[in-house]
């Protein structure tokens, strides 16, 4: 197994309030390998768009890490000053956002954005700045791509802007990528292309990817590993395959449940009763008690850290149980 590049360590993001401290993220840990494409999944607001900020250290404020580290090849960085992180940000690690509208300023041409990406982090003339940019943009299935680099963002298409998000990540061959939502404004034929796109180019050039989705066919199509979370903490952890068709935390489960099946001949879908409790109402013991089908006392009392379960690692007291057994 290969050293991690990325090492996330009992992290922790709180956002102050003048009626207490809201708690976002509460002990998160995993680590990525080179190469490697960790799907991070749940429900809206179970926090995983957070970890994401907080690993590129785009926290908006009053939002704060308050404990743990990040780690990026052996390099602690969500302590380092603005300026440095911003660096970092660029050279080392790539961003892809869901609106790819918001992640393109629309005063500038796509070629002008390319080019001054790249000739703020790698030592190019302004001529081989230029032929990246082409061959980036060829790369990522752009047609055209020299004549394309004179053109502005509304001059694409939502699909088209997509890949030029993508060629912008990897402008300055990043060793990771943070792709939060990548596909959810686009259509399905459109997202099946962007996803593949991503995994070919990032295992072509080396990148570990954390792909943040709630979507579980774009998890089980492109990633080698999921993180599947709940109210701000990972519930479950594994292989892809795994954590799939044999989840051990009774959330995964009601995920898995919930999605049809080609061959299934149930009238209706299982599904999780209740809703994911809000930050300033997370309950004590397992933050999914109330809606857990096999809840015990235990639950209800104390809260159960990641532990072995088969092949995944489920925060479980029931997947305990079942180790043991």
């Amino acid at each position: 197994m290969a050293a991690p590049l990325l090492q996330v360590r009992n992290l922790r993001v709180e956002f102050p309030t003048r009626r207490g401290t809201l708690l976002a993220l509460d002990d998160i840990s995993f680590n990525i390998a080179p190469g490697e494409v960790l799907g991070v999944v749940g429900e809206s607001g179970a926090g995983k768009s957070l970890t994401g900020a907080a690993i590129i250290g785009l926290l908006e404020p009053p939002g704060r890490i308050a404990g743990g580290e990040i780690l990026l090849a052996g390099q602690r960085i969500d302590n380092l000053p603005y300026e440095q992180m911003r660096t970092i940000r660029g050279r080392r690690i790539g961003a892809i956002f869901q609106d790819p509208l918001t992640s393109l300023n629309p005063l500038y041409t796509v070629g002008r954005q390319l080019t001054e990406t790249i000739l703020t982090h790698l030592p190019v003339s302004a001529e081989e700045a230029r032929q990246r940019a082409i061959r980036l943009l060829q790369e990522t299935g752009i047609p055209a791509a020299e004549e394309r680099l004179e053109q502005y963002p509304h001059q694409f298409s939502g699909g088209m802007r997509q890949r030029v998000v993508i060629a912008l990540a990897l402008a300055a061959e990043p060793e990771l990528i943070v792709a939060d939502e990548p596909t959810t404004a686009l259509d399905v034929s459109i997202q099946a292309q962007i996803i593949s796109l991503l995994k070919r180019l990032c295992k072509q050039h080396g990148a570990a990817v954390m792909l943040v989705t709630h979507d579980m066919g774009v998890i089980a199509e492109t990633c080698d590993r999921v993180a599947v979370m709940y109210a701000g903490r990972v519930c479950e952890i594994g292989p892809v395959h795994e954590v799939i068709h044999h989840p051990s935390h009774p959330y995964t489960r009601g995920l898995m449940g919930s999605i049809p099946a080609m061959d299934d001949t149930r009238e209706r879908l299982l599904q999780i009763d209740g809703a994911m409790p809000r930050l300033n109402a997370i309950p004590p013991g397992c933050a999914f008690n109330p809606r857990c089908p096999q809840v015990m006392d235990r639950c209800r009392r104390d809260r159960p850290e990641l532990i072995d379960a088969g092949h995944t690692r489920a925060a479980c007291w029931l997947a305990g149980q079942e180790a043991a057994a």
